[in-house]
């Protein structure tokens, strides 16, 4: 089998596996209230009376920043605790199939949630006359950031086969890449550290790449950042569970 058959084989699986139970339907209706909630309540949606989905998209890193872990925790922690790990790698696939294989069946899990938000776009054109660039635009840079947080959860929810401490450390790490280009952290190195250093801290900031894009230009260097990012944690992963299962 080819490392393109498997990889489908194993994304198949996994993205029929997840409405196979009530899990994703749990999770997809939780992630529309808490979307709504915080869009409207929080951040008074119509009392702005401005045509655009600012506000909506910004609490995007902060929802997904406890919904991702939820979805990634599972990944490989549920793997090893059932045992069915050994005998996903005793199938004639290789490692790295499997990994992103089980990654891309949760963003795609994960795409389709943020796509059944589609209604605030439709609402927001019926208010008004919003520039639709910048609203496609920040779907993209939406969907880049949660594969991010996807990818970090899969590669920590590989090195545990307890589910809870899987969601802990990667909410905790994910919530370090959301903030670290925050004064609350800059503030830390700025006393000792180079502006060098400082400047690639802040480079990892989540917030700021999603931001850049929000403003509806999707530049290379926030691209190479999510790609470079999912291809480092994807790589990590494929390490982690090669060792696994040489041990």
């Amino acid at each position: 089998m080819s490392f393109w058959n498997s990889t489908y084989a194993v994304f198949r699986r996994e993205f029929e596996g997840y409405f196979a139970t009530p899990l994703a339907y749990v999770f997809i209706v939780i992630f529309l209230l808490a979307m709504g909630s915080f869009t409207f309540y929080f951040g008074q949606f119509y009392e702005t009376g401005r045509a655009e989905l600012d506000v909506f998209f910004g609490f995007h890193p902060w929802l997904y920043l406890f919904l991702i872990p939820a979805i990634s925790m599972r990944l490989w922690a549920e793997e090893q605790k059932s045992g069915t790990i050994e005998l996903l790698l005793t199938l004639p696939i290789s490692v790295a199939a499997a990994v992103i294989g089980k990654f891309f069946a949760a963003w795609a899990f994960a795409g389709v949630a943020l796509f059944l938000t589609f209604p605030m776009w439709v609402s927001v054109n019926y208010l008004g006359s919003p520039d639709n660039g910048v609203i496609f635009a920040s779907y993209i840079g939406s969907l880049l950031m949660a594969g991010g947080y996807l990818a970090i959860g899969s590669c920590l929810s590989a090195l545990t086969n307890n589910q809870v401490i899987a969601f802990v450390v990667t909410v905790v790490v994910c919530f370090m890449f959301t903030i670290s280009g925050h004064d609350l952290v800059l503030g830390f190195f700025q006393s000792w550290a180079p502006l060098t250093l400082v400047d690639a801290v802040s480079s990892f900031s989540f917030l700021t790449h999603f931001a850049a894009i929000m403003k509806g230009v999707i530049d290379l260097r926030d691209l190479v950042f999510f790609g470079s990012l999912i291809s480092l944690f994807l790589f990590i992963n494929v390490i982690v569970v090669d060792q696994k299962r040489a041990g």
